[in-house]
């Protein structure tokens, strides 16, 4: 493998799962790894099913440059910062790229991965109001959907 990409997110579940995925990586040598992170406007899951993709992109469009979309912004980069400190720190050789999208996460990930030519996405296995019973719907959509492997991690 590679290139990998690397799904984050601010939760306590992906702070958990990545000092095994830093280690894997240290094992498998990849020549570069992508962190990912999707923002997502607050109720998103709310208008996944009520908005459009045309809307969605207004809605994006309307927020560029606001005041909402530039504390995204930093939340975004801090988050990457953190995961890309701790790869660093865990001796990780490979280069970092930090990559921020917004949209609809599973979306967003497998088209970072398509457009970096990824060999391989790594995503923790639930989000923030998820069963410990059930994956994630997150991590599902992308394992279903992506065209490279996917490890799903706990």
């Amino acid at each position: 493998m590679n290139k990998i990409l690397i799904a984050v997110d601010d939760t306590k579940s992906a702070k958990e799962i990545f000092g095994k995925c830093s280690e894997m990586c240290k094992c498998m040598s990849p020549s570069e790894v992508n962190l990912v992170y999707v923002e997502m406007f607050e109720g998103r899951s709310l208008m996944d099913d009520m908005l459009g993709d045309a809307e969605l992109s207004t809605l994006r469009n309307v927020l560029e440059g606001s005041e909402y979309k530039n504390t995204l912004d930093v939340k975004a980069h801090k988050i990457l910062d953190y995961y890309k400190a701790a790869m660093e720190g865990n001796g990780c050789s490979a280069k970092i790229k930090k990559t921020v999208r917004s949209g609809h996460p599973a979306d967003e990930i497998i088209k970072v991965a398509q457009e970096s030519k990824a060999d391989m996405i790594i995503i923790g296995s639930r989000g923030k109001n998820v069963s410990k019973m059930f994956m994630g719907s997150v991590s599902r959509e992308v394992a279903n959907n992506a065209e490279i492997p996917v490890l799903i991690m706990r």
